[in-house]
């Protein structure tokens, strides 16, 4: 079993600068991949973690998109072709994650969560579908177990991922047989910086393994799919069992 598994392969990470996207980004890095590092307003995390990816050894380049404009998304796969010269793997992370009761729900806020998770999504797959065709590559959306069990002050978020899941057995459809598409729905693997000790305790004793997950759980999933050859179509779930418990 070879220890870089991506070697020679080049990804497409939306979101790619941040959170579990970055964590993502340097995963596939240090996997093998060469990566293409998308980000819409933190240009200086993305070139970390492009500085990063470059000291394992990959090719790697920051792209600025914003997603929820359509000629942007196609763009962004654009420029990473240019640049890295093929691409095997899409996985679109970008999404904001954007608290607001119902009453407090606007336009904007409805917009900035589907523009960016579903509207991006499909159109930036749209882009890389040739390129992916080519190389028999494979898409992983990340989506959220608020795509099953949704978030009451996240509702907009809730039906961006909701969709998202739809999208992934659309797309692989439509793409088979030459490129598998897959999603991966994480619960609680990295907590938000305000989360106290207690906050995180409550959330680990929802789950059926005693404890919140870790960004490297997402990664090896996302790994997993990428180069398992025989799965597509699917959601998997990361979330420590939240989703069975009573």
């Amino acid at each position: 079993m070879t220890l870089l598994p991506l070697q020679g392969r080049v990804a497409l990470v939306t979101g790619g600068a941040r959170r579990l996207g970055g964590a993502i980004s340097l995963g596939l890095a240090r996997a093998g991949a060469d990566v293409a590092v998308h980000y819409h307003q933190s240009e200086a995390d993305a070139e970390a973690v492009v500085t990063q990816a470059q000291a394992l050894g990959r090719r790697a380049v920051a792209v600025r998109a914003d997603l929820g404009q359509v000629e942007e998304a196609r763009g962004l796969v654009a420029a990473g072709l240019d640049t890295l010269g093929r691409l095997d793997y899409l996985v679109h992370a970008a999404s904001p994650f954007e608290a607001a009761p119902l009453a407090q729900v606007t336009e904007d806020v409805w917009d900035r969560a589907l523009d960016t998770t579903l509207k991006g999504g499909f159109f930036v797959a749209q882009a890389a579908a040739p390129a992916l065709a080519e190389a028999h590559g494979a898409v992983v959306f990340l989506s959220d177990i608020a795509a099953r069990r949704p978030f009451p002050s996240f509702i907009p978020h809730s039906v961006a991922k909701a969709g998202l899941e739809a999208l992934t057995v659309a797309l692989a459809r439509a793409l088979a047989p030459h490129v598998r598409v897959n999603a991966v729905a994480p619960g609680v693997v990295l907590p938000p910086a305000h989360w106290d000790a207690a906050r995180v305790e409550r959330a680990a004793a929802r789950t059926l393994v005693g404890h919140i997950g870790t960004p490297d759980d997402v990664v090896q999933t996302v790994l997993f799919l990428l180069t398992n050859d025989f799965i597509t179509g699917q959601v998997v779930t990361v979330d420590g069992g939240v989703g069975i418990k009573d």
